[in-house]
């Protein structure tokens, strides 16, 4: 079998699950699963495709999952709680599990960015988003996005693994 991922050949998903308002910002960008083609079950890989003026998520924090990120094109601004960071191609950032200073990509250039995105796939992970009153329940349930209370948002799909 070869190994070899055709990343040209695979089908990208643009938009978010978010509920509305949230999924305003995050409604242009892009990503491509990476990991999935090549069967990989204990992280996943994406290309995120952030166009002008796009963010890759809302600012979230997991309870189990790490991520890193690193810049392959373009520039992005990393937002955390120490404030906003411009990252450009070829730096890299970490956002250990359970560290809850929240963060987000936002594309605020004239130019489309390319970010690879890793994270752990771990059971029971949480993400939480630090700005809003939403989470992200382990596998999804009772729902893909509650309310810090635990009121399921109304219509929105299940999450799958990976996905913020």
């Amino acid at each position: 079998m070869k190994k070899r991922i055709d990343v040209a050949a695979l089908q990208g998903v643009v938009g978010t699950l978010y509920p509305p308002p949230f999924d305003v910002p995050c409604r242009a960008r892009e990503r491509t699963k990476l990991g999935d083609p090549a069967g990989l079950t204990q992280f996943g890989v994406n290309l995120l495709r952030l166009p002008p003026g796009a963010w890759s998520s809302q600012r979230h924090w997991h309870t189990a999952g790490d991520e890193f990120i690193y810049v392959l094109a373009g520039e992005i601004v990393l937002v955390t709680d120490e404030g906003d960071e411009v990252l450009r191609a070829g730096d890299g950032a970490g956002f250990p599990a359970g560290d809850t200073n929240g963060h987000c990509l936002q594309n605020r250039s004239d130019r489309e960015a390319q970010v690879l995105e890793i994270g752990t796939r771990a059971a029971g992970d949480i993400g939480h988003y630090s700005d809003i009153d939403m989470i992200a329940p382990a596998e999804g349930k009772p729902a893909a996005y509650t309310h810090r209370d635990g009121t399921p948002y109304e219509g929105i799909r299940r999450r799958g693994p990976g996905e913020p």
